[in-house]
């Protein structure tokens, strides 16, 4: 039963951090922000959010300065999805290289 709503949560708490980055995104062209995969912990007080940032040049000083902004992207989540949830949880993001890996693969097989 908690699992089923871990999941829900989840998906829940991926598509408002998406369309938050989005609109975040519109800002700064050449930029793109999605967020691959969310996971909640079970008491439903820590989200860690893996995202995958576009050109990946500039991964690393964008992920710092949503670090930096944690606290805003918490409040607009929370103005999102408070009939949803009771508590909004603490953010941890992280990037999610799984595609430059791929990618580095593939290069090699090529060779």
């Amino acid at each position: 039963m908690q699992e089923t709503r871990q999941n829900r949560i989840s998906r829940l708490l991926q598509k408002e951090l998406s369309l938050i980055f989005q609109g975040q995104t519109r800002q700064t062209h050449g930029v793109m922000i999605s967020v691959t995969r969310v996971k909640i912990s079970p008491d439903l007080s820590i989200c860690t959010a893996y995202l995958s940032i576009f050109p990946s040049e500039k991964g690393e000083e964008i992920l710092q300065n949503i670090q930096k902004n944690t606290s805003q992207v918490r409040y607009e989540l929370g103005q999102r999805v408070r009939n949803q949830l009771r508590i909004i949880p603490e953010l941890r993001f992280f990037i999610d290289d799984s595609l430059d890996y791929l990618e580095k693969i593939d290069d090699l097989l090529k060779k």
